[in-house]
């Protein structure tokens, strides 16, 4: 997290003293950590997380002049984006409550509300028992879904280190879920 806000930070500092580049760096890698941060918080619309997700991007670029380079950059940006979703529960409640579901058989099948909280919670620590070579890949690649050249650029890895690192570190978490380490 340190290193995306490091770097989402230092785009958004050189691009409020005039580079254009880094702007549209900074918006497209925001957009993209944006869309990750939302899937988790409404896992049932992802249909409608690229249209929070340009809401939150316009919101913050209208806003970009209030930003103070010594905050931390995700916290103003999640705050921008709690509201943006606040925004969004707030008008799908009114439309879902003039709309009487047609199938209630579907509450009977349904997953513990806590269970995604306590899998991320354990895929979490099971990463964290990897080094960065291999953590890092996995975390960029299957987690985030950026491509493995993205991943390669931002973890200063070759694009076939992340490969590797990919392989190894899924490996390696398949042998500490069987129990071998």
């Amino acid at each position: 997290m340190y290193e995306v806000e490091s770097r989402l930070s230092a785009l958004l500092v050189s691009s409020l003293d005039g580079d254009a580049k880094a702007y549209a760096r900074f918006l497209d890698e925001l957009a993209r950590h944006l869309r990750g941060y939302l899937r988790r918080r409404i896992p049932q619309r992802h249909d409608d997380v690229e249209d929070i997700v340009q809401e939150v991007l316009l919101a913050v670029h209208n806003a970009r002049h209030t930003y103070r380079p010594d905050e931390p950059l995700t916290a103003w940006v999640h705050a921008i984006a709690r509201y943006k979703l606040m925004d969004f529960f707030r008008v799908h409640a009114r439309r879902d409550a003039l709309n009487d579901p047609l199938d209630d058989h579907e509450d009977l099948f349904a997953v513990a509300v806590d269970e995604p909280a306590q899998a991320r919670r354990d895929i979490r620590k099971l990463l964290d028992t990897l080094p960065d070579k291999q953590r890092l890949p996995i975390v960029h690649v299957k987690l985030e879904g950026l491509s493995v050249k993205e991943t390669a650029q931002i973890t200063g890895l070759s694009e076939s280190a992340v490969k590797v690192g990919v392989h190894r570190g899924l490996r390696a978490l398949a042998a500490r879920i069987r129990g071998e380490k």
